[in-house]
């Protein structure tokens, strides 16, 4: 038996494969007849000539894996993917005559493509994702538990068969630089070819994983297997199995949940991994701060999806902080371990940027629009009638008509959006214009600052600075922030999101909190601790801070504070810049007002935040760390004084 991969026993595999039905019945919700229909292939095999696919390792361990689970899946031939160019050219020749993708206009859009996943399939599914460790205590309450031999034999009947008449894709890849001591290698079976054509530009794919993983049947490598299924939200679960390094993911096409390199692995297995080997797997993007005199820093922040990651990772200063340059590490994911001096150094484990695509313009992000020029893999954007890509948000006026992201016409008259409001851009971080130079550091860059920041309406201010590391945990574990499309669910609720963590731990949150922690003390020169919130609202429901560019403002004020420079007012919930503190120089649209509002702490909103913060702790026993209770109480103490 192939570690990781729990084979079902042959009677019974049979036994599913004889109950098998060549129609099923539509999910009703989806407004689709109840009557029985022929299940269409809808992911057909392609053949590929002598040369293209016969790429195999040649490490047992794997060819046995991968053995095993076509004899499962019955695929028609196997794909063994070696990420050139020759490949991704046919892949994408394949693709488009499937139907799977749409070519662009090649002049608008050189090398770019549209792709429309199933409406029923249009985000992660946090309620189908599963955290499936030895004992529920493992998983901890924030994480849906499923006993593991259970959903192993659940799982593999699903899959009995289930690629037949279909290609199966072995995609070999590694997160992290090549070079650097975190970073893992994984292999993904999966019968979608959208999700090869993804992978190749979000991870570094093909041979180098493969010369990366060498010939050590008992190397450390993840094992994922995908597998389309029918796309029937019925039948949908991404499953992971931390104690194996293993993940299997089941009825999706969408990228969160069957790109299985990105959370599945960097985050939700890498956080495991992290604890159990002493390192932080983060939903953090890294940037780099360089004054115009050279002097330069190393930031990661923590903020949940569709807050402005991107926009912050790839943040063009206003023309006042002439000289200033940010660069880009990363605008997702950040592996960090101590360096031998003491310091916390991060790497970015992806190649590519998914970016969420409505609101990006020139004026939101000129860097990620430069970025998706060419070579980029849209999904669900609208299509213009000339053969480029539409969305809300997008500079210029809406076009008269174009084919919307369901593939119907659609008109500035109509009553949906043209674009999904999750429809994401796939994208080599090679295209973008302030890539930092170290982001292939093997030793990754080391960080100054944390940022911690959701999206709040009221009560968090615009920034403030942790008193110490346990006061900045704290921080970060009481995250809250208004939920966005991201994730499937209602839309504008406040929800706890402690590091922007709750959907990705791949364990018990209350020890997760308690790693942290114990890294602190191991540091001799830890970063300083922020929060951030560029989401406060007046009274009259606009945004207070403008947001973008000027975000430049506070990321000075922080580095700043990082050198010691810099005042602050000490508050309850910390350090807080004064107006005087914060370069405001040219700064438009903020009145003194406005900025008193954006930069105060109301001790009656903070005593409804506390209480919330009370009652999510209390969720999270008995593995609460003591350490966090105290913090929180030690606020409170400070509004009591």
């Amino acid at each position: 038996m192939v570690h990781g991969w729990k084979p079902m026993p042959r009677k019974i595999c049979l036994e599913k494969r004889a109950k098998r039905r060549k129609w099923q019945f539509s999910p009703r919700h989806l407004g689709i007849s109840a009557e029985p229909h022929f299940m269409d292939n809808l992911a057909p095999a392609i053949s590929p000539p002598s040369g293209i696919g016969d790429s195999k390792p040649t490490n047992p361990a794997v060819l046995d894996w991968v053995q095993e689970v076509a004899r499962l899946a019955e695929p028609e031939n196997i794909f063994w993917c070696d990420g050139s160019e020759k490949e991704n050219d046919y892949l994408l020749e394949q693709a488009q005559r499937l139907g799977v993708v749409i070519k662009l206009d090649q002049k608008k859009n050189p090398g770019s493509y549209l792709h429309r996943s199933n409406p029923n399939d249009v985000a992660r599914v946090e309620q189908f994702t599963l955290i499936c460790t030895p004992t529920k205590e493992e998983a901890g309450p924030t994480n849906n538990w499923a006993e593991p031999a259970e959903t192993y034999t659940k799982l593999h009947g699903m899959l009995a068969g289930a690629m037949r008449g279909r290609t199966m894709f072995v995609v070999p890849y590694i997160m992290g630089p090549p070079d650097s001591s975190l970073t893992k290698v994984g292999f993904e079976i999966t019968d979608s070819i959208y999700v090869v054509l993804s992978m190749r530009i979000m991870t570094r794919m093909g041979s180098i994983a493969v010369k990366r993983l060498g010939a050590d049947a008992e190397a450390e490598w993840n094992r994922g297997v995908h597998s389309l299924l029918d796309v029937n939200p019925d039948r949908r679960l991404i499953c992971h199995f931390p104690q194996d390094n293993a993940i299997i993911s089941v009825g999706s096409g969408y990228g969160g949940n069957v790109l299985l390199s990105k959370k599945c692995l960097a985050l939700r297995i890498g956080s495991y991994l992290a604890r159990k080997q002493g390192w932080l797997a983060e939903h953090m993007l890294i940037l780099g701060v360089e004054s115009p005199e050279g002097r330069k820093h190393y930031v990661a922040a923590a903020f949940p999806s569709a807050c402005g990651k991107t926009n912050f990772a790839m943040l063009i200063p206003p023309p006042h902080f002439k000289g200033c340059k940010v660069t880009t590490i990363g605008d997702d994911i950040a592996w960090m371990q101590i360096g031998e001096d003491g310091r916390l150094y991060a790497v970015n484990p992806e190649n590519g940027y998914f970016g969420v695509v409505p609101g990006t313009s020139y004026k939101s992000n000129p860097n990620a629009m430069t970025s998706i020029q060419h070579d980029t893999l849209y999904t669900n954007v609208a299509l213009t009638d000339d053969g480029d890509v539409w969305w809300e948000g997008k500079d210029g006026a809406p076009p008269a008509s174009c084919t919307d992201w369901k593939g119907n016409r659609w008109t500035p008259d109509s009553k949906e959006k043209a674009a999904h409001a999750n429809s994401r851009f796939a994208v080599p971080m090679r295209n973008n214009p302030v890539l930092d130079p170290d982001v292939e550091k093997g030793e990754g860059v080391p960080i100054s600052a944390i940022i911690f920041g959701g999206r709040r309406s009221d009560t968090i201010p615009l920034v403030f600075r942790a008193f110490d590391w346990t006061h900045g945990v704290y921080v970060g574990a009481t995250m809250a922030s208004e939920t966005t499309a991201a994730a499937t669910g209602a839309v504008g609720q406040v929800r706890r999101d402690p590091m922007a963590m709750l959907p990705f731990c791949g364990y018990s949150m209350g020890k997760y909190f308690q790693h942290w922690l114990e890294i602190g003390p191991r540091l001799t020169n830890p970063p300083l601790i922020f929060n951030v919130n560029w989401f406060r609202k007046s009274a009259d429901g606009k945004f207070l801070w403008p947001g973008f560019g000027d975000n430049m403002r506070v990321l000075k004020w922080i580095i700043d504070r990082c050198e010691g420079k810099s005042g602050a007012e000490k508050t309850p919930i910390g350090c807080i810049p004064r107006p005087e503190d914060l370069d405001l120089e040219e700064l438009e649209g903020v009145s003194k007002e406005q900025l008193k509002e954006l930069l105060s702490v109301k001790p009656d909103e903070w005593k409804k935040e506390l209480e919330g913060q009370k009652k999510f702790f209390e969720t999270l026993a008995p593995d609460m760390p003591k350490a966090l209770l105290a913090e929180r109480e030690k606020v409170a103490q400070r509004f009591a004084d």
